[in-house]
């Protein structure tokens, strides 16, 4: 079998075989393969597409390219959420929390942001002390003893993953649905999922800006799921404006704890509610959704969710007394309330605009392996949709450099777009 062989077949729209596949996946991994064949067939792919079997086991082979964690001595069933990324999406470090204090063990495997996108790992080291690096054992401990963990990817997972995501992204075929999905999948078969709850959101602040392309890849990878022998559920959300209010790190992690206290922003809480009733009916604690949205909401009204998270934070080296007086979490230097400039109803909130303008504040990074500010960001006090009066406060700015402040008060600025047509609000989910 020849590498080059298996790009033409694909090059001329035929498809290929699990074997050729496995060939070709396995030899790129160990640099049998050359970085020009694999862009050359990624190109092959994007241009061809695949069919729901060859990408099925392209996603197991890209699984299978490293190490598979394997939880069922601890567990019976493990449920992972994976969210696309978005703006303000801080909704891993509520619902987490919930599942567990629903009794459904939540062991979850988070990254860092890269561009406009914030990390949830970002979010939690916002807590002086919180280990994000627990080994293999660690981890399936830390599960078995308090049934939830939230650290970063310690094992070599999906490592044929890692080296196609770096070449698709200086050949131009990230755009590719096979290879978008196969990527997600085969990260979270090799971390052991046995269930999975996907978040695919579309629009401004999504890497998928349309619905419709936001729905192709949803039912790829629920097809995927099913083929690979995993329960799989899609939910498809709207990210033109940021979710809840807050966008950075300190400050997303306080809005996750008001949730988690029964408060909230109407948005961010529903949001969290429906991803909960999606893990505990597949994670089979609950026979229907009503009776998931009931327990999960018991959760929170009981206290015990937060207690969850409480003790996640304790058991991953946190000072927990942030998490019990939150307005200890890192404060920026310069806090500033921007008015709005004019009176009409407000009909989009860019929600990449804010997320970039997020980055240059030093919320997030530009490149790998730059510095976090986590006590940066936004108060984004508005919805589409809103009535505004002009010298309302619009949004909150908190910034520890002023010339970085008064680039950020134009940037969200521009992100505020009026009318004087009522502009009904937009929806939470599509499907």
């Amino acid at each position: 079998m020849r590498a080059v062989d298996i790009i033409i077949k694909k090059r001329d729209k035929n498809e290929l075989s699990r074997e050729e596949i496995d060939f070709f996946i396995q030899g790129f991994t160990r640099g049998e393969i050359t970085d020009y064949q694999a862009a050359a067939w990624a190109m092959a792919v994007l241009l061809n597409g695949m069919n729901a079997r060859e990408t099925t086991d392209l996603t197991l082979s890209m699984a299978h390219s490293g190490q598979i964690l394997d939880l069922s001595d601890i567990v019976a069933v493990v449920v992972d959420k994976h969210s696309t990324g978005g703006v303000g999406d801080k909704t891993t470090l509520a619902v987490l929390p919930i599942v567990a204090a629903c009794g459904l063990p939540g062991g979850k495997m988070s990254g860092r942001g890269l561009g406009f996108s914030g990390g949830t790992l970002d979010k939690l080291e916002s807590i002086p002390g919180y280990r994000v690096d627990l080994t293999t054992e660690e981890f399936k401990h830390q599960l078995k003893e308090i049934d939830i963990v939230l650290t970063g990817q310690s094992l070599d997972l999906a490592p044929a993953d890692g080296k196609f995501y770096a070449l698709r992204d200086v050949t131009g075929t990230v755009q590719s649905i096979p290879l978008i999905a196969s990527s997600i999948m085969s990260k979270k078969i090799a971390a052991g999922a046995t269930a999975i709850v996907l978040d695919v959101k579309t629009g401004l602040g999504a890497f998928m800006q349309t619905l419709a392309e936001a729905r192709e890849l949803a039912e790829t990878m629920t097809t995927i799921g099913e083929m690979a022998g995993r329960k799989v559920k899609t939910l498809l959300s709207n990210m033109d404006q940021p979710l809840g209010f807050t966008v950075g790190n300190a400050l997303e992690v306080k809005e996750a704890l008001d949730v988690l206290h029964g408060g909230g922003p109407d948005d961010f809480r529903e949001h969290c509610l429906v991803a909960c009733e999606h893990m505990l009916v597949l994670g089979e604690r609950c026979a229907d959704l009503q009776s998931a949205r009931r327990m999960a909401e018991e959760a929170i009204q009981s206290g015990a969710a937060f207690q969850k998270f409480r003790q996640l934070v304790i058991a991953q080296g946190g000072d927990v007394s942030y998490i019990d007086q939150p307005d200890k979490m890192p404060a920026a230097r310069y806090v500033e309330t921007v008015p709005a400039p004019e009176t009409g109803f407000l009909s989009q909130i860019h929600a990449r605009l804010i997320g970039e303008a997020s980055v240059n504040l030093g919320a997030g990074r530009a490149q790998k392996g730059d510095p976090i500010d986590h006590a940066v960001g936004f108060e984004i006090l508005h919805k589409v949709g809103d009535y505004v009066k002009s010298g309302e406060a619009l949004f909150v700015v908190h910034a520890n450099d002023t010339e970085k402040l008064r680039t950020a008060r134009g940037d969200v600025l521009a992100a505020h777009t009026f009318t004087e047509i009522n502009t009904p609000p937009l929806p939470l989910f599509y499907d």
